[in-house]
């Protein structure tokens, strides 16, 4: 099953945000556990302080960015972002993204709620645990 860039997309303004460009891949046919977007903010465009716990429905979100530059507030840490850059928000923690670029900020975004899950028997999964114990463990998964 194919969804090309911008099928189904949608504006949309989150937490009192400016208005963005949306597309939620895959909705109503994935069977995954978590919401799988795309946004597309204009330059000067924010998404709105925000946080997603009790006795709201417990939320995790994860923002890769793919084009553009940005800013993420997460609990009072501050961190400039660019295309390859991720960001983790965990669950009640306070965040906020701001464009601050001239051009779009393109971004994929994967939120849900937490629940326990087990990838060690994928080789990918050994690998990652390896590359984040430091680059001594990484070589020597070859």
């Amino acid at each position: 099953m194919l969804e090309r860039a911008g099928d189904h997309a949608f504006p949309y303004n989150l937490h009192d945000g400016s208005p963005l460009r949306m597309q939620w891949h895959f909705y109503g046919q994935s069977e995954l556990p978590v919401a799988v977007q795309t946004w597309e903010l204009p330059p000067g465009g924010f998404e709105g302080m925000h946080a997603h716990g009790e006795p709201d429905t417990p939320l995790e979100e994860i923002y890769v960015f793919v084009e553009g530059t940005g800013h993420m507030s997460v609990d009072g840490e501050e961190y400039p972002v660019k295309a390859g850059d991720a960001v983790l928000a965990k669950v009640g923690t306070r965040h906020d993204l701001r464009n601050t670029g001239d051009g779009p900020l393109r971004l994929l975004v994967v939120w849900g709620q937490p629940q326990p899950s087990d990838y060690s028997d994928f080789g990918s999964a050994t690998r990652a645990r390896l590359a984040r114990e430091g680059p001594s463990s990484a070589g020597s998964a070859r």
